[in-house]
Formats: C-alpha cells, structure tokens, sequence
C-alpha cells in the first residue's frame, strides 16, 4: 500500500434519502471505527442526509462536467454514468484497495470505471434491491437493457454482496453469476442508538394518550412503496373503526404527494391521513405506532421492517420481492399479503390491531440484523476482517 491509501471506497451517487444510501453511509463510518481507511465517493454531494456523512471518513466529490448540468443530476443513472470518466481518475490517483458500488443505480459505471482504470483495486457490487424488472403487481416496467447490461458487469466484479436471499436468488436469475460467488450480508439497522432515539417524543399530536390508533409507514413517496395501496388499505380498516394513518418521507416532486391525498380525499379519509415528509428520528414515531405497514410493490432487504420491530411496533406487510418475508420469518412476526392487495392488507391491519403484540418478542428478532453482524460479514465478503490497518 502507498501513504493514505483507502482501504475501501464507498461508491455512491449522493446523500439522497433512500435505504440503500443510509445503510451504505452506517457501513463507511463503521469500517473506519475499526481502523480501515474510508473514502465516500459521490456523483453528486447534495442531498437530505448530506448531515449523515461520517467524520471520520473522507468525502470525495467527483468532478466531472455532469456536475454544472441541473438536469442530470435528476436521475441517479445518467448523473453517475455521465461521471465515469472523473471516477476512473479517482481509481488511477488514489488507488483503494477496494471500490464498493454501494447502490444498483451506480453499479454500471462503478463497473466501466473499474474495467478501465481500476488497476489493482478490486471492485464489490454490493446489491441491496432486485436488478430485475418483476414485482407481481406491474408497478415496476421491465428492464430489459439492465437485465442484459448486468450479465455483462455482475460476474465480472471480484466481489458480489447481495442484501438478502431474495436479492441473491435474483441476481442469479438477471446476471447468470454462480449461485456460490454471492454473499449474504444484511444490511446494517439495530444499534443502541436507535433504542435511545426511540425514547424521544415525535411531536406529532396524532401520537397523544387517548387518540385513535396510528398506522405508520416509512419510505420515499415513490412507486416502489405502493402507498396508494396502503391508503385504499388503511380506508378499509377505517371503516370499520377509528384509526389514523400517518406516512414518513420525502416525494421527489410535489405531483406524487398530491396524488396521495387526492385518493385519501377521494375515499374519504383525507382528515386522517397526514403525509409527514422526511422526519430526523422516525424511530420515535415506530414506537408510538400502533401498527407498521409495509406496502411495497418490491424490496431488498426492508430496513423500515426491521427498525419498527427493533422499536417493538407490530408490522405488517406486503409479500413483496426481496426480504421482507425473510425478515418476519415466513409471517412468524407480522402477516404477510400479497402485492398490491388493498383488501387483504386492511384486513391483516384490522387483526393485527384486535391482538396484543409481543414486544419483546419483535426486538429479539430484530436483533439478528445488528450493525455489527452487517459489518463483519460485510468485510468477510470484502476478505478484510478483524480491524483495519490504521
């Protein structure tokens, strides 16, 4: 190794507010806690969780002309590929031992990138949502130029991490890689910070002794997460008795929140419904929750799913591609229904509402997706255990 030479690169498009950059962004500050040498590399510096980027890592902004183009930089894909070219200058000047592509949207160019100027620096994939264009519920096109592009990148990279079994067995499925060339590492959720942060109070008048149930979902307004699903849910349960719903995070544009409440108003549950946006602490909020819904159309591994049980909130969810049901153990810790199912998803909220949850049982499950279970197998797959160098 030469002088200050990063041991790992986390590669990603920005501090945006999605899943797979929280985790990613958990991992780096980890790594460097034990001694690794930590490079964040962004497409693109601004975002929501510009306030989450690790100290003890050092960021690293691409400087690729993209950067001076508004447009662009709207989608993940087109800004990250229009910055290959600034990336393999960052690959032949700094030289990491590895470059982690920490999120589906900048793995091609992570791959052209690595395959041109990567030298000795040995690229990860780490895939944490399906490559593939399926949902079972056609909220999601299909991706036939991704499905072909990733059996050209997939089994090429040195390391292949995916986020669930799930994800695993699509990966296969889309990019053809050997079954026995993937690693399970899941993502990195349960710290004794989130239980701490749990104990705030979420401000939110909804949240008060004596008002009516509250069912929470936490996600990006995108189709992804299925919300007009949940709404026309969550009218079904209202039906049959009080309830509020109450969804946390941020819509890309103003359009896709209107929708939402538009069909509230539709159904006629407009006054309960309130579309929080993006929150610092939504572990506050899953606490006092009477209910958790998931309603995704897909997933990799829910990191939503598990930080509601690490706050001892009942869950249910749609049987989405991707980990959920690996998360509640076949059903075992919150029903499962099928994708884009209103009525059977008002349904299990209204029974999961008639029982009496075991909390403690829910933390103890969620305890199994620790960070510091995610970060050593996520070092084991990067063949780097045990501390860092530094």
């Amino acid at each position: 190794m030469t002088p200050n030479q990063p041991d790992i690169a986390v590669y990603l498009y920005g501090p945006t507010s999605g899943g797979a950059t929280r985790r990613s962004l958990t991992l780096a500050g980890e790594f460097a806690k034990r001694g690794f040498g930590i490079d964040i590399v962004f497409a693109n510096p601004r975002g929501p969780l510009e306030g989450r980027v690790p100290s003890a890592a050092r960021q690293v902004v691409l400087d690729g002309a993209f950067s001076r183009i508004p447009p662009l930089l709207r989608s993940k894909r087109a800004a990250s590929r229009f910055a290959i070219p600034a990336l393999g200058r960052y690959l032949r000047k700094e030289r990491p031992r590895v470059l982690l592509s920490a999120a589906n949207s900048v793995h091609l160019s992570a791959a052209v990138a690595h395959h041109r100027w990567g030298g000795d620096t040995k690229l990860a994939l780490r895939v944490c949502n399906h490559l593939s264009g399926s949902t079972g519920a056609g909220l999601r096109p299909p991706r036939p130029m991704e499905r072909l592009l990733a059996r050209h990148y997939v089994p090429r990279a040195d390391f292949v991490i995916a986020g669930s079994e799930s994800v695993a067995d699509d990966l296969v499925a889309v990019s053809g890689i050997a079954r026995d060339r993937i690693r399970i590492a899941y993502n990195p959720v349960v710290d004794e910070d989130l239980e701490k942060r749990a104990q705030e109070d979420p401000g939110h008048p909804w949240f008060r002794t004596g008002e009516p149930p509250v069912v929470l979902s936490v996600g990006r307004i995108v189709a992804q997460k299925d919300y007009p699903t949940l709404v026309r849910a969550f009218a079904r349960l209202r039906a049959h008795q009080p309830a509020r719903l109450v969804i946390l995070g941020e819509a890309k544009t103003p359009k896709r929140r209107h929708r939402i409440l538009t069909l509230a108003q539709e159904l006629g549950v407009a006054e309960d419904v309130d579309l929080v946006g993006l929150v610092a602490n939504p572990y506050a909020y899953m606490a006092r929750a009477r209910i958790f819904a998931l309603s995704s159309a897909w997933e990799g591994l829910p990191g939503v799913l598990i930080e509601a049980l690490a706050c001892g909130c009942p869950v249910v969810s749609t049987d989405s591609p991707g980990g959920s049901k690996e998360v509640l153990a076949g059903g075992q810790y919150g029903e499962l229904v099928g994708v884009g199912d209103a009525p059977a998803l008002g349904d299990a909220l209204e029974r999961a509402l008639a029982v009496e949850p075991d909390r403690k049982a829910l933390r103890r499950r969620a305890a199994d997706f620790s960070v510091d279970e995610s970060v050593r197998h996520t070092l084991e797959a990067l063949g780097l255990s045990g501390e860092g160098p530094a």
